[in-house]
């Protein structure tokens, strides 16, 4: 058990049956009543946002996630298959349990965030920026430089990217998983 002096940000409580990770916390002192802990957050099985507040002190339910390496093998009907990369183990999970499935390709190392209680997959994190190559783009104007104009261009697992004028067809570029923007050009 816990308490309200416990919570932070990526921690997963279990409130009312339901998992849900807390995505911003904060506390509400007044003179005269006790203070209150509030938290935002983010249900890791349906994807709800909700509030919480609990009086200073109160008990509160983490749950003990572990995150383990695995990588991507391949998606078919039943959803998206994962490796495990030390057991060799295979799970397979649906679409909405992936942060960023737009990303994934083949053979891509995944965090599986592991309930130890069930020992079941919550949900599958990619990395924060991934190199991925640039398979189709409308040529750049020559020298249409001065403003951060913006183009769209398709990346290698399909995924439309927001990249400036001068990125081509066939460059590597960085994005980042979590916004979905272009990062930067990676060179070869």
């Amino acid at each position: 058990m816990a308490s309200t002096s416990d919570i932070r940000t990526g921690l997963i409580l279990k409130i009312d049956g339901s998992l849900y990770t807390v995505i911003e916390f904060g506390q509400n002192k007044t003179a005269r009543a006790a203070a209150k802990v509030w938290a935002k957050l983010k249900g890791v099985d349906n994807g709800r946002t909700i509030e919480q507040t609990w009086n200073s002190g109160e008990t509160i339910h983490p749950v003990r996630v572990e995150k383990k390496a695995y990588q991507y093998l391949y998606k078919d009907d039943t959803g998206y298959s994962f490796m495990d990369t030390e057991t060799f183990e295979q799970i397979t999970v649906p679409e909405a349990m992936i942060d960023a499935p737009k990303f994934l390709k083949d053979g891509q190392e995944v965090s599986v965030l592991i309930n130890t209680e069930t020992e079941l997959p919550m949900s599958i994190e990619l990395p924060e920026k991934i190199v991925m190559k640039v398979t189709y783009s409308e040529p750049g104007m020559k020298g249409d430089t001065a403003t951060r104009t913006l183009k769209p261009a398709t990346v290698e697992t399909g995924a439309t990217v927001m990249v400036p004028l001068f990125v081509n067809e066939g460059e590597v570029i960085r994005v980042n998983t979590k916004t979905g923007e272009y990062v930067e050009r990676v060179k070869e």
